[in-house]
């Protein structure tokens, strides 16, 4: 363990102590990360292979769900690993440089699901306000400007912390009470050069999350207005129907992070495990949840799951058959 005093000298090696508290459950509370992780993983990759090897799914929705899945992926991919090193290894140590690494992913991916988020409420409001336009205005080339612009917004809004974090002294303690590096609980530890990192940090917030969030208000003001002006019951159950899934999305993904934000503003009675719990379920929850909303709620999505494990099983079952007789030419099976 490094030895820093008062003099000036700064920790570089720090120790995640995973849920403060509940040290002697790790291994019992691994078994939920461990499973939620394989569900984000086969589910999020499952949900990108079938978006991009259909190409009836090929729409711009599908698209902007195909990116969402991959920073689902990312972000748990970010946390999760350490997290279970924590738990299975007690291996809760990590150098700085790997500490800022680390928040630099969890804090980009997020502001990019969230902007993510954001175009995909864009997406339905030309869907429903502009049906007749909707291919037009949402060509592939404007997808993926768009795509390069949410990425550039969550990098470029989330690098200068690197810098920010790198010119403060780390004096106080190298024990981080987490399961992963987050910038509130690393530049609490600092013992100068705050005030620049306070002020950026809610800059950041207010023109990336904060931002976001007014906008998607905004969006769906307009769908509603546009969905109730509709003449036909039909119609408006069908629009409302085309938006169910990505509202789900969306109170899943802000929820959990506003609640965690009001427990630490007011909930000071509560214990610091809980705020832990509380942080890994605002990254856990919606990557796992995401594809199995999609995949129940949006019916092509469903439709293409069938048909290909469908196709999958139809020709698994011709290939056992014509396996017994080693002498038709009927079928050729290949491992």
């Amino acid at each position: 363990m490094d030895i820093a005093n008062h003099t000036g000298l700064s920790y570089t090696i720090f120790h995640l102590l995973g849920i403060p508290g509940l040290e002697d459950q790790h291994m019992w509370i691994s078994i939920p990360f461990f499973l939620s992780y394989v569900t984000v993983l086969f589910g999020n990759s499952l949900l990108i292979f079938i978006i991009l090897t259909r190409p009836s799914l090929h729409g711009p929705m599908y698209l902007f769900l195909c990116m969402l899945a991959g920073a689902d992926i990312v972000l748990s991919t970010s946390t999760v690993p350490q997290a279970l090193a924590i738990f299975w290894f007690h291996a809760g140590e990590i150098s700085l440089d790997r500490c800022i690494t680390q928040l630099f992913f969890i804090h980009s991916t997020y502001v990019s699901e969230s902007g993510i988020l954001l175009v995909m409420a864009f997406d339905r409001y030309i869907a429903i306000c502009y049906p007749l336009r909707y291919t037009t205005i949402l060509t592939n080339s404007l997808i993926g400007k768009i795509g390069v612009t949410i990425f550039l917004r969550s990098y470029g809004t989330i690098f200068p912390i690197i810098f920010l974090l790198k010119r403060v002294t780390f004096c106080r303690t190298n024990i981080l009470p987490h399961t992963a590096c987050e910038h509130t609980g690393l530049s609490k530890y600092a013992c100068n050069g705050l005030q620049v990192n306070i002020w950026y940090g809610f800059f950041v917030l207010m023109s990336t999350v904060t931002l976001d969030v007014v906008l998607i208000f905004i969006s769906y003001m307009l769908i509603l207005h546009a969905i109730f002006s509709l003449p036909s019951q039909d119609a408006r159950h069908k629009a409302l129907n085309t938006c169910g899934s990505h509202v789900c999305v969306i109170i899943l993904f802000y929820g959990p992070g506003i609640f965690s934000t009001l427990t630490h503003q007011f909930g000071h009675h509560i214990s610091a495990d809980v705020h832990v719990l509380l942080a890994n379920v605002c990254i856990l929850a919606p990557p796992m949840l995401n594809p199995i909303i999609y995949g129940v709620k949006t019916k092509q999505i469903r439709d293409q799951f069938y048909q290909m494990f469908s196709s999958a099983s139809l020709h698994s079952t011709r290939c056992s058959i014509f396996s017994i007789f080693p002498t038709s030419p009927s079928c050729i099976c290949s491992l």
